[in-house]
């Protein structure tokens, strides 16, 4: 069991770490993506982005540190399994549940304009979205081995999404204060897999070992197939064959599903000093064309209460076959069977609301601050976070940002830098800033962001 609970968390926490936007650039004068974190701002100019490297954006957050999973013990790496790390002290760094969110937008090519009365954007993007839930019995479970209790693992759940978009944007300025705009985004699928663990129960005492399982996972890519193996399970005389998933095999892949989203946005200068501005991100959908199933097909029992165990090797119920019986039902729990392609199915891609104030300092307007709210809505895997700022742009051709950030996955502390004389734009800036690095090169915070681009105005 111990295995199994290892490798999942292992899986989890090296999930590729990419991410969306920059939150730190929301107040950044010059910063030009500022349109993917609200559609209704523009730019002074127009710009083209370098292909495949305008806008190239790393990240991770969670609120599982890699530094709660890894200890080091007399100088060597070693994981919280090991007998020197105490129950007590393991456990009350971790949360009632570890959640974990990567997800990217690689710009492919990227040009915005003036026309049309306003501002116009045109990108095509590489998203991803992987999000994780672990609960804090899991890793109860991992660390106490079997005790007189009760385990509840049902918070348990993956779900990642793969797609490109082909955006469409249009900032409109109403008048002196008001300032709209939209984004349309139409969607190519490339991949879905959504598990979650319904129902997941352990209760161990000293007279049963009972269980009861309710998993499900749905696969969305084109040309998977589940690779399965057939097993005889029951008592001697009884058995029947018994069919379940071991692996999953992709041939020929290729894109999977369509949808579209909307972004939705609005800037409005309260007075010479303050402003505010809201925006909606997201707001869509992606229909995919297939839907491979892989299911326990409802709820799936074991009790050890009918292992009664005999001394003698010979007998049908010795140590030895009640002990591979044993096994067996255990096994049975977790072994999902393969009900084939269910066909299309639908799934948002989850909204993303960004609410900001920006206060200008009279004695200096070349100073700015700035406090923004973004909240992202996705069932079991929402988040939010406060980020206050600092922004100045002391020159035309260089600006900065520094800022501290509160929210669903800790505290962090963000900056930005861009650098923008005529002819070419670059910038490089992290929403959290790295901080210590295991041996192994995973941040101890659990948290991390890379963000770099260069895009050409004219």
């Amino acid at each position: 069991m111990k295995k199994y609970i290892i490798t999942i968390i292992v899986l989890v926490m090296c999930i590729p770490i990419n991410a969306q936007n920059t939150n730190s650039g929301y107040f950044a004068d010059g910063y030009l993506y500022r349109h993917e974190l609200n559609p209704a701002f523009d730019n002074r100019q127009g710009y083209v982005s370098m292909a495949g490297l305008g806008n190239v954006n790393i990240k991770m957050n969670s609120n599982l540190r890699t530094d709660n999973i890894l200890y080091n013990i007399n100088g060597k790496t070693t994981t919280f399994l090991n007998p020197e790390v105490s129950t007590s002290e393991f456990l009350n760094d971790i949360k009632d549940v570890s959640k974990i969110n990567a997800n990217v937008r690689l710009d492919v090519l990227s040009v915005g304009f003036k026309g049309m009365g306003g501002y116009n954007n045109i990108g095509i993007n590489l998203r991803s979205d992987i999000n994780a839930r672990i609960p804090k019995s899991i890793f109860s479970l991992a660390k106490e081995g079997p005790q007189n209790k009760e385990y509840d693992i049902s918070d348990f759940g993956v779900d990642a999404a793969v797609y490109s978009e082909i955006a469409l944007g249009h900032s409109h300025k109403i008048n002196d204060k008001l300032r709209i705009g939209a984004n349309m985004k139409f969607l190519i699928g490339g991949a879905n897999v959504t598990a979650q663990f319904n129902k997941a129960k352990i209760i161990l005492d000293q007279e049963a070992f009972q269980a009861v399982t309710n998993a499900k996972i749905h696969s969305s890519i084109k040309g998977l197939q589940y690779k399965t193996e057939i097993k005889e399970r029951g008592p001697e005389g009884q058995k029947t064959e018994h069919e379940y998933v071991t692996e999953a095999d992709i041939d020929n892949f290729k894109p999977n599903g369509f949808g579209m989203a909307f972004d939705l946005g609005v800037e409005y200068k309260i007075s010479e000093y303050w402003s505010v501005s809201a925006a909606l991100l997201d707001l869509g959908y992606i229909r995919w064309s297939t839907d491979m199933v892989a299911s326990t097909n409802g709820d799936r029992y074991f009790t050890t209460d009918k292992y009664i165990f005999n001394t003698d090797e010979d007998a049908d119920n010795s140590f030895e076959n009640e002990s591979d019986r044993l096994t067996e039902g255990l096994a049975t729990l977790y072994e999902l069977q393969d009900n084939g392609d269910m066909g299309a199915r639908t799934t948002g891609i989850g909204a993303t609301m960004n609410l900001g104030v920006e206060y200008t300092l009279p004695s200096y307007t070349k100073l700015k601050f700035g406090l923004l709210n973004t909240s992202h809505f996705k069932k079991n895997y929402s988040w939010t976070e406060f980020r206050l700022s600092a922004n100045c742009a002391p020159t035309k051709i260089f600006s900065a940002t520094a800022n501290v950030a509160m929210g669903t996955f800790g505290t962090s502390f963000g900056w930005l830098l861009n650098f923008h004389p005529n002819g070419f734009n670059i910038y490089a800036g992290m929403d959290h800033t790295l901080g210590s690095l295991a041996k192994q090169g995973l941040p101890l915070s659990g948290r991390a962001h890379v963000n770099v681009g260069l895009n050409f105005p004219f």
